[in-house]
């Protein structure tokens, strides 16, 4: 049965939201790039007439699955010459914010142009996944499963997380000028990697304080989320912004309108409260007509990246 609603999900809020012949997410092969150099004009700003920004890319090793992992990192255009630290926001699936050319469907976050022109500087830290086969959503859960589809492999989702904290983070305060204190640490992914960033903003709440938790793929583990959830000591401060798409909530009567009905809202909704609850700031977005794709997902930057790091 959970392989069943499983692959239904993947079949209604991956593929046909999307409005693309193109095939499942995990199929994607970067090429053995170090750098690329963004020449897209940004908007207009306090940066304007600056026309290039380089993202970094360094191959770290992952140690639950003995491979690399590419991140992909964004260091505000006066970096080199401000002496500033900056806030850092850690992202899954890296590949897909900043590049149309390395995003797996062809269309990225579109991230570039919003963090150039925003008047706030922070470093953006996104860790590429696993390619091969359905390696990614067993990377991306961090709940093991007994039966159905995540019972056939370990998940991977909680090692992920301590990577994160134990290789990544120290790495990353040592090489770059960051903030290292949990305020200046949040945490943001899509799908499955919005799962990840629920997870983590929650369950490591000791070292993230914010979390963008777009489209999160709640419906595959609801219990353990809320139980997770209840048991967590979240800190009021903590902010989370949790999203989903009319188009990919299935079974809306009006994909095009607020979607209040379905079982993807109930999901979402239930870990809103549970937030709240706890005495965090948590914010349900509904995008009307939006579907599970980064296009869509791009529009929501300027919602919650403003509402995520206001101080």
């Amino acid at each position: 049965e959970t392989a069943y609603m499983f692959k239904l999900f993947f079949l209604v809020t991956l593929r046909l939201p999307y409005g693309s012949p193109r095939g499942c997410r995990f199929l994607y092969a970067p090429g053995p790039v170090s750098w690329y150099t963004d020449r897209r004009p940004g908007p207009e700003s306090r940066r304007a007439g600056k026309a290039e920004h380089m993202v970094l890319k360094e191959d770290f090793y992952y140690p639950p699955a003995d491979s690399g992992r590419m991140l992909h990192i964004w260091l505000p255009d006066d970096y080199e010459t401000s002496g500033a630290s900056y806030p850092v926001m850690y992202f899954f699936d890296g590949h897909n914010l900043y590049d149309d050319r390395d995003a797996t469907f062809g269309k990225s976050w579109g991230f570039v142009p919003y963090l150039r022109g925003w008047d706030r500087d922070l470093i953006m830290i996104g860790m590429e996944c696993s390619h091969e086969g359905n390696a990614r959503l067993f990377e991306y859960m961090p709940y093991q499963r007994e039966t159905g589809f995540f019972s056939e492999a370990p998940c991977l989702g909680d090692a992920t997380f301590r990577w994160i904290l134990e290789e990544i983070k120290p790495w990353a305060d040592k090489r770059f000028r960051t903030l290292p204190d949990r305020a200046h640490t949040g945490i943001g992914g899509s799908s499955m990697g919005g799962l990840m960033a629920l997870y983590g903003g929650s369950h490591y709440n000791a070292s993230f304080s914010r979390a963008a938790c777009v489209s999160p793929s709640i419906p595959f583990c609801l219990p353990s989320v809320l139980k997770d959830l209840d048991q967590a000591e979240i800190l009021p401060d903590s902010r989370f912004f949790l999203s989903f798409g009319s188009r990919e909530a299935g079974g809306a009567s009006d994909p095009e309108r607020e979607d209040k009905r379905t079982y993807t809202y109930r999901c979402v909704r239930a870990a809103e409260n549970r937030l709240k609850k706890k005495g965090a700031s948590a914010w349900l977005y509904c995008q009307e007509g939006g579907g599970h794709c980064e296009a869509d997902w791009e529009k929501q930057i300027p919602l919650f990246m403003p509402w995520l790091w206001q101080d």
